[in-house]
């Protein structure tokens, strides 16, 4: 004889306990970081990317969008590193339009390094 045990609480209890095991990964990624400074790290890390290949331009042209997603994010967070990335994008912007891929890739990564840190 075979006996089903049918208790409506366990089913609400299992959501519970769904529930608590995924709250820390919704939480850390809450805090993780603000959209905005993701966007700038990637297109910093492109603009690195170009830098390394000796294309000064493509670095103009990622460092700019990077800046633009860095100042956005600037106005919802407040974070010493950011304010460094902003920086160092602009001297990456800078020696890129004078056609110094390799001192604008360093600029570019080291924006990279800032930004990375922002939490």
């Amino acid at each position: 004889m075979h006996t089903q045990i049918n208790k409506p609480g366990m089913a609400v209890l299992f959501g519970f306990i769904v529930a608590l095991l995924a709250l820390p990964f919704s939480y850390s990624n809450a805090f993780a970081g603000n959209k905005h400074v993701g966007e700038a790290i990637e297109h910093a890390k492109e603009a690195a990317d170009h830098g390394k290949q000796g294309h000064p331009d493509a670095v103009v042209k990622h460092a700019e969008t990077a800046l633009k997603h860095a100042k956005m994010a600037q106005k919802e967070v407040m974070n010493p590193h950011l304010d460094e990335g902003v920086k160092e994008l602009e001297s990456a912007i800078e020696h890129g339009k004078a056609g110094h891929a390799d001192v604008a890739t360093k600029h570019a990564e080291s924006a990279v390094m800032h930004m990375s840190e922002v939490k």
